[in-house]
């Protein structure tokens, strides 16, 4: 405590004084004093593109989605360490490949992702995600980044909403008629 008074009062490191009069350092001051620029503590982490289709109809739009993606890096200069990519619902947190993702981005093994959309990442909640991640010091890179006004945000929740149920809703017609054909079959 009196080595950083010494120091503020002869200039060393100057403090910075709250409105009651506390000292305070900043990080940057920090790194300035030891010798580290604020590009010498950034995360070092993997950069990785992450890609996500519904169903596995859309294998081919994955395929598309991950050459979008990767024509991006490479325009910019960035370089991708890691493809990540999943078949399955927006709304299913419970997607492996995504699960993995996170669990890296805890670990602190990732620098930055890279999405076309943020409905690829997550369907609902993307702003707590991406606050998660933020916090994490994981930077989002969202390509096709469109801003919506509130009303228009949810217009597209509830059709998403909707397309999911009406999906299951087929699915489940289809499954009855597989329970009906599989009676039949054993009936006889």
């Amino acid at each position: 405590m009196k080595t950083l008074q010494r120091w503020d009062n002869g200039g060393i490191l100057k403090a910075y004084r709250t409105p009651t009069g506390r000292r305070y350092y900043t990080h940057a001051q920090y790194l300035a004093y030891i010798g580290a620029s604020s590009r010498d503590e950034e995360i070092k982490g993997k950069t990785v593109i992450y890609a996500r289709v519904s169903s596995q109809g859309q294998r081919e739009d994955l395929a598309n989605q991950i050459k979008f993606l990767q024509d991006f890096a490479n325009a910019r200069g960035i370089i991708v360490d890691e493809l990540i990519s999943d078949i399955g619902s927006g709304l299913n947190y419970k997607r492996k490949n995504w699960n993995e993702l996170l669990n890296l981005a805890f670990d602190r093994k990732i620098a930055r992702i890279i999405i076309s959309h943020k409905d690829r990442f997550v369907r609902f909640g993307f702003d707590w995600f991406s606050n998660f991640l933020t916090s994490l010091g994981v930077e989002i890179i969202i390509v096709n980044n469109e801003l919506l006004s509130p009303q228009e945000e949810m217009i597209q929740d509830l059709i998403s909403i909707i397309h999911v149920f009406s999906c299951r809703i087929y699915g489940l017609r289809k499954y009855k008629s597989a329970i009906r054909e599989d009676i039949k079959k054993n009936a006889h």
